[in-house]
């Protein structure tokens, strides 16, 4: 029962996030989601209605850099420098950051602010 009401509020504070925060193609939505193991993120034109970029630490490119756990905040550091370069390469150097109703704390934080080291703007 607790588990089903925690899954409603988290539904609840996605959508209310989502209300407020859209993405374009100049600015496109940089959405994350995090299981107790992974993160995933996906770089979302909203106007298009289009994903651009999609990244996983479950990928063979991120395994492969040497990290045997991925749901740590090391490894959270390491998967925002990728994905940093990856938007580099594509050209996209601001963004609008949704952290899909998770708090501004922990491994969603390390991630955000290892993006913000390497010169993404949001």
């Amino acid at each position: 029962m607790l588990s089903e009401l925690r899954e409603k509020a988290l539904q609840i504070r996605k959508l209310r996030i989502r209300k407020k925060v859209t993405g374009t193609a100049e600015r496109p939505r940089l959405c994350v989601h995090r299981s107790h193991l992974n993160l995933q993120v996906q770089v979302v034109d909203d106007m298009a209605e289009k994903s651009i970029l999609s990244f996983t630490t479950a990928s063979p490119a991120f395994r492969s850099k040497g990290m045997k756990q991925a749901g740590n905040i090391g490894a959270s550091k390491l998967f925002g420098q990728m994905v940093s370069e990856e938007l580099k390469k594509k050209g996209i150097l601001k963004i609008v950051f949704d952290r899909g109703g998770r708090p501004y704390q922990g491994r969603v934080k390390a991630f955000a602010e290892a993006l913000r080291e390497n010169g993404i703007q949001f």
